[in-house]
């Protein structure tokens, strides 16, 4: 039997995997059906590890719970408009650090635990604060590698530019750096060098 199941740290993390399977938007990837924010959370997970091998046990769980339940709070929900995407935006990470927070009053962790992190998933104080940095360094390279070819297809060229340019602000050097090494199509570089040109 895995002892590390019964740590509170993984029970938090599975808590966090049992919502995120309720997901009905599934996603095929190598012929294996995910569901879609389950998969984006243990990508999160994982591009984590690879960037920061010494994360803080707050923003691994920040880092694995920043999609939480999301389709709960479609898009469409919103009047589609700057104004109407950015209330959303707003919206969603409020929900998601009060679904995370709840989790964590369950297995008993601090006030200050769960404060620290319902700030991080609320990505506050990029640039000042060295977490939330990693977090949105870690968001940004889990879009690029997964998720980039996929928008690019669906939208015109300035505005994937734009977008790319965008992320790369959001990004410190270190982020930068990442994103210059990850596996992607020629396609994708092409783009990116463009927006970076």
């Amino acid at each position: 039997m895995d002892k590390k199941i019964k740590t509170p740290f993984n029970k938090v993390i599975a808590a966090i995997d049992a919502l995120n399977a309720q997901d009905p938007n599934y996603v095929i990837v190598d012929g294996e059906q995910f569901p879609k924010e389950l998969l984006y959370s243990q990508r999160m997970t994982r591009q984590l590890e690879r960037f920061e091998n010494e994360a803080s046990q707050e923003l691994k769980i920040a880092a694995r719970a920043q999609h939480i339940c999301r389709w709960k709070s479609p898009r469409e929900d919103y009047p589609m408009n700057r104004v109407g995407y950015l209330k959303w935006r707003e919206d969603l990470k409020k929900m998601h650090a009060e679904l995370t927070g709840t989790i964590l009053k369950e297995f008993h962790y601090t006030e200050t635990f769960i404060d620290r992190v319902q700030f991080l998933i609320k990505k506050k104080l990029i640039k000042k604060d060295s977490e939330s940095q990693t977090l949105e360094d870690v968001i940004c390279l889990v879009f690029l590698e997964f998720y980039f070819e996929d928008f690019a297809a669906k939208h015109e060229e300035e505005k994937v530019i734009d977008i790319v340019q965008k992320t790369w602000a959001k990004m410190s050097d270190k982020g930068h750096d990442a994103a210059l090494t990850l596996p992607l199509s020629d396609t994708s570089l092409e783009l990116i060098n463009k927006a970076l040109a």
